[in-house]
């Protein structure tokens, strides 16, 4: 592990108790593109700029766009007709956009890559005639965007015990897809109970769980084998967040989710030398470090990274966001300065 500068033990503080702060953690590209879109959109066609849902599940980045000028609705039928709005990270169905569309919205589309990715497959397991098994959270935005893609021909599938009440031929003509922010071996179990169940079954070309989740779940193990606790910071309707704390004590650790320092719960250091700390991909690195100060208070002050994989996966802005002169895409504050 590496020495990390954020904070030390303050005089007198107890001795032996440290943190281990995972690596990757925080902001994946999709999230940073989602953020810099916000950011650029208000830049360019000034405020307000409406979101369709939270751009991305984390209540701080939330409160900070909308200081800025972003109002966030749960429905494009909110935003007044023709004004610019803003679809979210997690993606919308079919639907969305032709209603969007029908009120001469402007829209800039934030989709997450690699979601978008997933919208694809669907239209192409459909065309291809087969039941289209969607791996994922019933009512998550990204699972809806989804399912908007074929509602006729698409089951959504929670659980390993799901696959054996669906009301289906074992040769049924199926494939199956998967939500991003899924905990890879709880997926892993549910394609397998999908591979045993049907006959005629394919998959994605690449696995549908989005790198950052991958990683993310991968440190958190590592966690889990070498400390007492994990806190894992993000919000309550992050996926990915909570399938981290999930992992972690799935892997034997006390575990628990904070959205911000002011949900640490002191109870539950109780006993506790050893504390790892992670933060979802929505979750940015001012609120871990926020959380990390407070422990130093509380005399966890030696603090170290763990070495895990590098990320460096960028996705490119819109085009239509690009600097009229020079053509690209400047910076922007919020999707950097929290990294």
């Amino acid at each position: 592990m590496m020495s990390h500068p954020h904070a030390t033990a303050p005089p007198g503080a107890p001795t032996g108790k440290r943190v281990a702060l995972a690596q990757p953690r925080g902001f994946c590209a999709g999230v940073r593109r989602a953020i810099g879109i916000v950011e650029r959109t208000l830049d360019l066609y000034g405020a307000p700029v409406y979101v369709r849902k939270e751009i991305v599940h984390n209540h701080y980045i939330v409160s900070e766009l909308q200081k800025r000028g972003a109002r966030f609705v749960d429905s494009e039928d909110e935003v007044p007709e023709g004004a610019v709005c803003v679809f979210s990270a997690h993606g919308v169905s079919p639907a969305v956009r032709a209603r969007a569309d029908r009120r001469h919205l402007q829209v800039v589309d934030a989709t997450c890559p690699l979601v978008a990715k997933v919208h694809q497959e669907a239209l192409r397991f459909a065309r291809d005639g087969r039941i289209i098994l969607l791996v994922g959270h019933a009512g998550h935005e990204e699972v809806e965007g989804v399912l908007g893609e074929a509602p006729e021909r698409t089951i959504v599938v929670e659980t390993a015990e799901d696959v054996s009440r669906l009301d289906l031929a074992d040769d049924t003509p199926a494939a199956y897809l998967t939500q991003t922010t899924l905990s890879f071996d709880e997926t892993t179990r549910v394609v397998e109970a999908l591979h045993r169940r049907f006959t005629d079954i394919v998959g994605p070309h690449d696995d549908d769980i989005c790198y950052a989740s991958r990683n993310r779940q991968n440190a958190i193990k590592e966690l889990a084998g070498h400390n007492d606790l994990v806190l894992v910071v993000g919000s309550r309707n992050s996926s990915n967040s909570l399938r981290m704390v999930e992992v972690a004590r799935g892997h034997g650790c006390a575990a628990h989710l904070v959205p911000d320092v002011t949900h640490l719960d002191e109870r539950w250091l109780e006993g506790v030398s050893r504390i790892g700390i992670s933060s979802g991909a929505s979750a940015p690195e001012i609120l871990v470090g926020e959380l990390v100060d407070r422990l130093a208070a509380l005399g966890y002050g030696d603090v170290e990274v763990q070495q895990g994989a590098l990320e460096d996966v960028v996705f490119a802005m819109p085009g239509r966001l690009a600097d009229p002169v020079t053509g690209r895409v400047p910076r922007t504050l919020l999707a950097d300065e929290v990294r």
